[in-house]
């Protein structure tokens, strides 16, 4: 099938309720990698009677968006994340699975991450299954409700976990403006039971968050994106207490796309997030790589999801 223009599944990091750590922008190197990028990306295929070149169907970095993989398509998504300071970064490693169909996806998050002052390690993992509950790949309007579990496989006393199991709740929507313009929304609610700190105290938390994003296909194989995120997390700060904090992020980014005939599509990305109000002077720099296939007997059978 002909690809859509944007799509798929959960991408990041799960923190047990710290801060993510992302924000910033360099609006100079954005400009200079836009232009490359759109010159590469822009180019027409080589033979008009050959068939359209499959648009991006990927990830947003910050934002999940509300459409699962088609049936015998599998993706294969990294993200890092670096504070511009040096002291913090965060690498994660997504795969996502299609369920007998569009209608039932799984995947899964791994996290290595450095939380300063030399600690660094395997941070949670997450086990994640979605729903298509609302449209598909091809509908103005989508929704894809999602439950993860949160494994402490981190760990706490270093900062790279939250030292407790943990349940979350993720209800994307997708809504598709015009022919080049489509945006994102998220809510989102995480639980954590029995969280420790990095001296063993214990508390039960939580966090919510709020996100959007806009998308500008300015071409099949080229897009301009802004997100923006808004997060209140808890965090342990003795037996049985907890604090709350507040981070906001607006995210400028581009990713592109580069196909090729045995199905695989790989798409490189490239954003800048940015702490406002509560979060100012946070910045960061993010970098994203997803490849997608199709695998069994899709291996051969054209383009990807």
């Amino acid at each position: 099938m002909v690809k859509r223009p944007v799509g798929a599944g959960p991408v990041g990091w799960f923190q047990g309720g710290r801060r993510p750590l992302v924000a910033t922008q360099t609006l100079g190197v954005l400009l200079v990698v836009l232009a490359a990028a759109s010159r590469a990306a822009g180019e027409e295929p080589p033979a008009a009677s050959q068939p359209e070149a499959p648009g991006i169907q990927d990830n947003s970095f910050l934002i999940e968006e509300a459409y699962n993989q088609d049936p015998g398509v599998v993706q294969h998504i990294s993200s890092f994340v670096r504070s511009f300071d040096g002291d913090t970064w965060a690498y994660s490693f997504t795969q996502e699975w299609p369920l007998r169909g569009l209608t039932h996806q799984l995947s899964y998050t791994l996290l290595v991450a450095e939380a300063g002052a030399g600690n660094r390690g395997l941070g949670d993992l997450a086990l994640n299954y979605r729903y298509q509950l609302l449209g598909n790949s091809e509908a103005r309007l989508a929704c894809s409700p999602r439950l993860s579990m949160l494994l402490p496989t981190g760990d706490a006393s270093k900062g790279l976990g939250a030292g407790g199991f943990g349940l979350q709740v993720g209800v994307p929507f997708s809504l598709v403006l015009g022919k080049h313009l489509v945006s994102h929304a998220n809510l989102g609610f995480t639980r954590v039971f029995s969280a420790r700190d990095t001296v063993d105290d214990r508390a039960s938390i939580s966090t919510y968050s709020l996100g959007a994003s806009l998308v500008w296909l300015a071409s099949s194989r080229f897009n301009v994106l802004t997100e923006t995120t808004w997060t209140r997390a808890q965090s342990v700060t003795g037996p049985d207490e907890r604090a709350s904090a507040d981070l906001w992020l607006v995210s400028p980014g581009i990713r592109w796309a580069y196909n090729f005939k045995s199905g695989l599509q790989i798409v490189p990305g490239l954003a800048f997030p940015l702490g406002v109000g509560p979060s100012h002077g946070e910045k960061s720099f993010l970098l994203y790589l997803s490849f997608e296939h199709p695998f069994g007997k899709h291996t051969h059978g054209g383009s990807t999801s």
